[in-house]
């Protein structure tokens, strides 16, 4: 793992900010597009180019919605129009994501031609060892573009996943033996539980982590995570962008086509996007095609028609509330899984 200099905490929480100010006033530099029409985004430091549209995994899965028929199309017909940045993750519905998005890519040579990412519940090298062998045979791959580590919401998250036994060193194996290329982590709860995931020794690859038009007011991290990121050119996968459960439009009345455009105005790599039907997926491309960064009057537009129902953090729960963590995490702290 590599060394970091002695200030880095000081360093994440005060001084990135600053340098990184002026990348946050735009969206970041296209690379082109695909041939689905999709707009192309460098992956932070590393030498990929990815679709600025991921599909995500839970919902274009999720067995009580779509059949494993309906699915299965979903995800072919998302990687056939441009969409080649696949999330997936060991614990979705119980294995059945990964399986279904491995059988969907195994036809037509699809996998070839798309960044396979899926995430790991496990905090300790055996539970982590374990989750990467049943995640490569589940989405039918002998490699991972990117493996990252899931759901660090909980303060104790980062040292656990960094301790004597911790998961990062089975991620470390996994980077040698040639069965990953990439290592990240997720999470959606602190903006400072990112920050201490940050400050410990080694240089990850990307992030994920909520960007949305409420997070901007509200333990934002828009403010304090994305400069820090920016600074250290690694690659930024955004995620609820309606709020997790459509909220955002649903109840806050934001336009689907403000949500999104918001987003991907940021200097985003990816946004990771809740696709569950081709009506969705079809919306969603049209907007990504279309796309257009938001100038400084529409962004300003956006942030203060939201200003008055955000700083409680009504639209953005997962923030505050144990209900929204899944329940592999929820098991692995002593908390009820069955919290509601």
């Amino acid at each position: 793992m590599k060394p970091h200099s002695p200030s880095r905490r000081e360093f994440l929480q005060t001084g990135a900010a600053g340098v990184a100010a002026a990348a946050l006033s735009g969206a970041a530099a296209p690379e082109g597009t695909n041939p689905g029409g999709i707009l192309l985004r460098p992956l932070g430091r590393t030498d990929e180019k990815v679709s600025v549209l991921c599909l995500g995994g839970h919902a274009s899965t999720n067995p009580q919605k779509l059949s494993e028929q309906e699915s299965l199309r979903l995800i072919q017909r998302a990687v056939d129009e441009g969409i080649t940045f696949m999330d997936n993750c060991w614990d979705y519905h119980n294995g059945v994501a990964e399986e279904r998005m491995g059988k969907a890519l195994a036809e037509g040579g699809r996998r070839n031609k798309t960044f396979l990412m899926t995430k790991c519940c496990g905090r300790n090298v055996k539970d982590a060892q374990s989750n990467l062998e049943e995640s490569l045979r589940r989405l039918k791959t002998d490699h991972l573009d990117l493996w990252q580590f899931h759901e660090i919401v909980y303060d104790s998250d980062p040292s656990w996943v960094f301790a004597e036994d911790g998961a990062i060193h089975a991620g470390l194996k996994a980077l040698k033996e040639g069965k990953v290329r990439y290592l990240g982590f997720t999470g959606h709860k602190d903006p400072s539980i990112h920050l201490d995931m940050l400050s410990k020794p080694y240089e990850w690859a990307t992030v994920q982590m909520p960007l949305n038009v409420m997070d901007v007011h509200y333990r934002s991290f828009q403010k304090k995570v994305l400069p820090v990121l920016l600074e250290r050119q690694i690659g930024v996968l955004a995620m609820k962008s309606l709020g997790g459960n459509g909220s955002i439009v649903t109840k806050a009345g934001v336009s689907v086509e403000d949500a999104l455009r918001y987003v991907l105005s940021l200097p985003i790599s990816t946004l990771v996007s809740g696709i569950d039907s081709e009506k969705v997926l079809d919306q969603n491309l049209k907007i990504v095609r279309d796309f257009k960064p938001l100038t400084a009057e529409e962004k300003t537009r956006i942030e203060q028609s939201t200003i008055q129902v955000a700083g409680d953090g009504r639209f953005e729960l997962f923030k505050s509330s144990k209900a929204f963590d899944g329940p592999v995490h929820r098991k692995q702290h002593g908390f009820d899984t069955a919290i509601s």
